[in-house]
């Protein structure tokens, strides 16, 4: 069977945090997934315990070229990164995107550029953003960077409307990129709301949805798993990025009505089907 997503992300044995969120989604919408770890964990790290490691670039590389031998880029519609781990995995992953646009030169990349959040700060290495910042952003065609990482992109903080846009621009006058700003509360932001904000060539569309009471690890990557899936599936940006937040909502509306504060997602499968009567938007 071909490969239509090659998933690069960490994995862990307990609870849905990287390729452990985002590859059921575009499973369960008919696609396909190679996914390669760059971490096996035991457990997300904000448990009083975790066990594993990032995992060693040469074993990333050596992965990514059995990918590369199976044929599997050829085959594939995108290739999706999200936590590397380490500098050298980075630059293993951009060594991999650059091989796979040689083979397949209408293989789309989606970098989520995970580097921190306004609660926690940079949560990765230094060298870990210089990577990403030097040479995985310049080479994306999709970014997804929540709003602290789109001031990293920019480099300064973003607190209003009119500065976020001005720093998505600019990024975009770089490099041309598509990009979705995630979980965005900006200074006129409805209160008890946050934004997923769409710039899509020349356009940009905010879409404000309810601020739920729980943030469960892994919702970026479950997010960015669904949009590739709506994409996959020849919708716009800003009709794939509607749904996955819709989606991404009812999985967390369920796990409050059940008493959970992580996601379950063998127990909300239904959720991330898709509707059968859906139209494109």
């Amino acid at each position: 069977m071909p490969a239509n997503i090659i998933s690069i992300q960490s994995q862990v044995v307990h609870g849905h945090v990287g390729n452990s969120a985002a590859v059921l989604p575009m499973q369960v919408r008919g696609l396909t997934v190679a996914a390669v770890p760059t971490t096996l964990l035991s457990n997300n790290p904000h448990f009083e315990t975790m066990r594993g490691r990032v995992l060693e670039a040469e074993l990333v590389g050596d992965l990514l070229r059995g990918v590369e031998e199976r044929g599997l880029i050829e085959t594939s519609r995108y290739i999706v990164s999200g936590y590397l781990g380490s500098r050298a995995n980075g630059d293993v992953v951009a060594a991999f995107v650059e091989r796979a646009r040689r083979l397949n030169p209408d293989i789309v990349y989606i970098c989520d550029p995970v580097m921190g959040d306004s609660d926690l700060g940079i949560f990765v290495a230094d060298q870990v953003v210089e990577c990403l910042l030097d040479r995985l952003v310049p080479i994306a065609d999709v970014l997804t960077p929540n709003q602290f990482e789109v001031g990293l992109i920019a480099g300064g903080e973003l607190s209003t409307w009119r500065e976020l846009e001005a720093a998505v621009l600019r990024i975009q006058a770089q490099r041309g990129v598509q990009l979705v700003a995630t979980g965005c509360t900006l200074a006129d932001t409805p209160d008890g709301s946050l934004e997923n904000i769409v710039f899509e060539d020349k356009t940009c569309t905010r879409l404000t949805f309810p601020r739920l009471p729980i943030v469960p690890v892994g919702t970026g990557d479950l997010f960015t798993g669904l949009l590739t899936a709506n994409l996959a599936h020849g919708r716009p940006l800003l009709g794939a990025t509607r749904d996955a937040a819709n989606v991404l909502l009812d999985v967390l509306g369920r796990a409050i009505a059940n008493g959970e504060h992580e996601m379950r997602l063998a127990s909300v499968i239904e959720a991330l089907v898709p509707n059968p009567v859906e139209t494109p938007q």
